[in-house]
């Protein structure tokens, strides 16, 4: 099992307003093992915090570039930290 990490991306696109939120919480429950929340921005972005195994967080940050998700993806910038903790499951925020 690899460390814990916590990953924050912010995805660029038509992604509000097409189910995204909900689509990358059940991706993340389908991995499985990770906590935190997906949240529309003011700007037309999604952030989607993550934090759990570095392997986990990886498979879903190469879902989120893949191209599978709904809506339209131009793009994702991440940062990875070290896990703060506090999340119950994966939310929709």
């Amino acid at each position: 099992m690899s460390e814990d990490v916590r990953l924050v991306a912010w995805v660029r696109g038509h992604v509000q307003g097409v189910g995204f939120r909900w689509f990358t919480r059940a991706k993340a429950l389908e991995i499985g093992g990770l906590r935190g929340f997906a949240l529309n921005l003011g700007d037309g972005r999604v952030q989607v915090v993550a934090e759990g195994p570095r392997d986990r967080c990886e498979r879903l940050l190469e879902w989120l570039r893949a191209g599978d998700t709904p809506g339209r993806v131009d793009g994702v910038t991440e940062i990875w930290d070290t896990p703060r903790g506090g999340y119950d499951g994966f939310a929709i925020r």
